[in-house]
């Protein structure tokens, strides 16, 4: 049975706003009703070098709109640079005197692709509904960002992580500036969505982010290890040869126009197939540990942290309409299951089980829950439980089961939380809808997220901690209670086989 959760109750009144926007040398705009800062420049980086801050004073400039994006493929719309380390600010007030809590979003994407300019995640309607001050980080990606050069030389040895260096760089910033927009820098919560998640995961084993952020959220993105660097040179190799490179050929990689690196990212993979990845590596440097193997790195204990995830991950990225799917039958499903897992379980097994335990269930519906079982969820169900073994008592988890009103074959998938966290219901891809339930979800879920970063707990009274054997979950459909162990036969079925992160 779940308990119940209390609603959320109103958000506090703004009180005393400044009428400027105006901070040091950054011009902002007015916007829903906060203040927004966009495009400010927190470092410059050479390529494969580490991040270099930006000094804070200098000529004046507007913020008023983006700075180009990391360069990516599939992204052919948005500008571009390898000039992209900029971040963005949502303020109810300016000044030192505010000292609002403050909440850092890091975007999905896996470490190769995405941007902070999705308007699922412009951050004035969460500062202004929860009283924050919301800032979001764009940095380098894919082999920009973590490409593992360190064989050719010593002066790379930071390559696998320059993502990473990006990411903590801008925390410095936070840190060093962020009174003046009237945020709280003893008061920093990182919150990240897939591959955000899976980069607030990783640092919180990098020595350098330590006392950098007070709290973490993570959204369907979780880095129980990282790549480890013997895969990491193959896929250097690999981007290479795909752009007809010598094997030693790193001086033309440093020199070659930014268009032509991206080209090469085209590469299979040679570790796990599909597209070339690039993630973080264990250079026992930056990163000396992995994250959540074989135990929760000891340094992110006492943060409070959420993890997350949608009920039906896969359904995201694998079209419901698409030809996977097409066809789909119990005689071909364990054959399209095989390749879609990442837990070496017969999958014939699998779907045997699954229609003995829920006989009334479709082969769809089966393929779409033991995709997610045994691809999207097992990571956070081993980051929560290593925090709950190793005595973290501040975790909370949560489950995202309420499905699209949008569109019917989506149920409750991959980014469809990001919405309600930021109060974007409207916004161009969202697939919340805005009726009354998905603005009572919305409020929820951002009174939660914005708990976090004001007190160290989630803002919804009722909803317990996650500890074992319990695993008191927080289930969010059209109502909202805790659960205990909720998806615990799934849990425990995948739980026969150990879970390989992607690209490690």
């Amino acid at each position: 049975m779940g308990a119940a959760v209390a609603a959320a109750l109103p958000f506090p009144a703004f009180a005393g706003r400044t009428a400027g926007t105006t901070v040091g040398r950054y011009a902002g705009v007015r916007e829903d009703g906060v203040i927004a800062f966009k495009g400010i420049r927190y470092g410059r980086a050479a390529r494969f070098a580490p991040p270099l801050p930006e000094p804070w004073q200098g000529e004046p400039m507007g913020a008023d709109r983006f700075g180009p994006i990391a360069p990516q493929r599939g992204r052919s719309e948005a500008e571009m640079s390898e000039d992209c380390l900029f971040l963005n600010v949502w303020t109810p007030e300016i000044g030192p005197g505010a000292r609002r809590a403050v909440m850092v979003y890091f975007h999905g994407g896996a470490y190769t692709t995405g941007s902070v300019t999705d308007p699922l995640t412009h951050g004035a309607r969460l500062a202004g509904q929860a009283d924050v001050v919301v800032v979001t980080v764009n940095h380098r990606l894919n082999a920009f960002g973590y490409a593992w050069l360190k064989p050719f030389g010593a002066q790379f040895a930071d390559s696998g992580n320059l993502g990473q260096l990006d990411l903590i760089l801008a925390l410095k910033w936070v840190r060093a500036h962020i009174a003046k927009f009237g945020g709280d820098p003893a008061r920093v919560m990182v919150f990240g969505q897939s591959g955000g998640g899976a980069k607030i995961a990783t640092l919180m084993a990098m020595p350098a982010s330590a006392k950098l952020f007070h709290a973490a959220a993570t959204m369907s993105g979780q880095q129980v290890t990282a790549s480890g660097p013997n895969n990491a040179w193959k896929r250097t190799q690999a981007l290479l040869r795909e752009l007809k490179l010598a094997p030693d050929g790193v001086e033309t990689l440093q020199t070659m126009p930014w268009q032509r690196l991206v080209e090469g990212l085209a590469a299979t993979d040679p570790v796990i197939g599909g597209p070339l990845y690039f993630g973080p590596v264990l250079d026992m440097t930056n990163l000396p540990r992995h994250p959540f193997w074989p135990d929760a790195a000891p340094q992110s204990l006492p943060i409070p942290m959420i993890l997350g995830n949608t009920r039906d991950e896969t359904r995201a990225f694998i079209d419901p309409r698409g030809p996977k799917l097409a066809g789909l039958s119990w005689d071909n499903l364990a054959a399209r299951l095989a390749p879609e897992i990442r837990i070496d379980l017969d999958p014939q097994w699998v779907v045997d089980q699954y229609r003995a335990r829920f006989p009334e269930w479709s082969p769809e519906r089966v393929f779409y829950a033991a995709t997610t079982a045994g691809r999207s969820w097992p990571g956070q169900v081993i980051e929560a439980d290593a925090r709950a073994a190793a005595g973290a008592t501040q975790t909370w988890v949560y489950q995202l089961d309420r499905p699209s009103p949008i569109d019917s074959l989506r149920g409750a998938a991959h980014t469809d939380d990001l919405p309600y966290v930021f109060g974007t219901l409207d916004a161009p891809g969202s697939f919340s809808g805005t009726d009354a339930v998905a603005r009572a979800t919305s409020r929820a879920l951002m009174e939660a997220f914005a708990g976090l970063a004001k007190t160290g707990r989630p803002g919804l009274s009722g909803w317990a901690a996650y500890r074992l054997p319990e695993r008191a979950t927080l289930v969010v459909g059209d109502t909202i209670s805790v659960v205990n162990d909720p998806r615990r036969w799934e849990r425990e079925l995948w739980a026969r086989a150990p879970y390989i992160q992607p690209g490690s």
